[in-house]
Parts: C-alpha cells; structure tokens; sequence
C-alpha cells in the first residue's frame, strides 16, 4: 500500500508521522501521477479527488474506487481482496 499526495516531501513526512502511516506517502508536486491515474483534471488542480486503487500481483489494476470515504474504505477493499 502507498498513498500519494500533492505535497511536498517534507510535508508528507510530517504528516504521515503524525498520523502513525504504516505505509509510504508519495509526493506528487507535479501532478504527473494524478494526471496518469484521473485522479485530476489539470496540472494546476489545487486538490486531487479521492481516488484508490487495488493493483493486483501482475501489477495491473483490479478494481478503481473512484468515490473513496476513508471511514469506511480500508474495509471495502478488504472485502475486494478476500472476495478474490
């Protein structure tokens, strides 16, 4: 699992200590990734939408969560997982 965000480095790292992240936290200034993946429309978007996605062993994308509510996600991808 990784997380990316707008961020910058510095930022990111406080923010995933603060929050006890057991996972990386990318930083994606540029908005490449986000562009890449729709989780934008522009390079000048101010915020990304909540967007996640479960990648499979090959690497390919298994399913897109396009609306994602953090209060309940983790448990809905779990669900995806054991599902199969």
């Amino acid at each position: 699992m990784l997380g990316v965000s707008f961020d910058g480095v510095e930022a990111n790292a406080a923010f995933a200590k603060k929050n006890a992240f057991q996972f990386p936290l990318l930083s994606d200034v540029d908005r490449s990734v986000a562009l890449a993946y729709g989780a934008c429309r522009d390079a000048k978007a101010r915020w990304p939408n909540r967007v996640s996605f479960l990648i499979d062993e090959q690497g390919k994308i298994a399913r897109a969560y396009d609306r994602v509510d953090p209060r309940d996600h983790p448990a809905s991808v779990l669900a995806d997982i054991i599902d199969g």
